[in-house]
């Protein structure tokens, strides 16, 4: 199958002067996943080319077995490097669609039209929408068929208030995700700062941090395959 992967193009982490961007285990986690599962995934992001990379993502305490294996994949960096103008993107080319989180998200994505209407086309084709950590502030502006915000009255999680707090970054960022979330009507459910969290309300999937990033991109596998039996299952009725 072909999933669309979504990567923010902003590096500036506000007025700190200090860079910011994607988080590189949110990346390579999910990528190697759907790659392992056969599936065939294409890089996009806001303006094309080599989207940022939060160097504090890069550092050797965020290290872990899938950003090891990105720096030693030559062909996943190139890929990386070349990602696809979003608005050059057609979403009924795509059976699904994972959004990377890092804070730059919440900066150019979140105030993007057409990830809007990418999310909209995806979960209205009966496709499933991953989102982890930083990412799921995409869906602020993301509504369901009748108009009404998406995530209301949906099971969601992302990057909490308190994991926010603790990274020194509350004033900083533009909005706090929990919070904008709850104010959309979202059921905003979480687990401990840092601790791996994932949670699917239909087609929608979500995870909380960087840790939740692969059980995440599991459960995007998951429905995946119940989404593809599901069509079988109506084409053999």
């Amino acid at each position: 199958m072909n999933i669309l992967m979504v990567l923010t193009s902003h590096d500036q982490l506000g007025d700190t002067g200090e860079k910011t961007g994607f988080w590189l285990e949110e990346f390579a986690a999910p990528y190697y996943v759907l790659k392992d599962a056969g599936h065939t995934t294409t890089l996009a992001s806001p303006k094309g080319g080599q989207p940022p990379l939060d160097p504090k993502s890069d550092s050797p305490d965020f290290q872990t077995e899938a950003t090891k294996r990105f720096k030693a994949d030559t062909e996943a960096q190139a890929a990386l490097a070349s990602t696809t103008r979003l608005d050059e993107i057609e979403p009924a080319d795509f059976d699904a669609v994972f959004y990377p989180g890092g804070h730059g998200p919440l900066w150019d994505l979140a105030e993007s039209t057409k990830s809007r209407s990418i999310i909209e086309h995806i979960i209205r084709a009966g496709k499933p929408a991953a989102l982890v950590c930083h990412a799921p502030a995409v869906l602020k502006d993301v509504t369901a068929e009748d108009g009404s915000p998406l995530v209301q009255g949906k099971k969601v999680t992302g990057f909490t208030n308190s994991e926010e707090a603790a990274v020194g970054l509350t004033d900083v960022v533009p909005f706090l995700l929990e919070d904008k979330l709850t104010e959309l009507g979202a059921n905003f459910t979480k687990v401990g700062d840092f601790q791996p969290y994932a949670v699917r309300d239909g087609l929608l999937i979500t995870g909380q941090n960087p840790a939740s990033s692969e059980p995440a991109a599991n459960i995007l596998l998951q429905t995946l395959d119940e989404v593809t039996q599901e069509v079988a299952d109506e084409v053999e009725a």
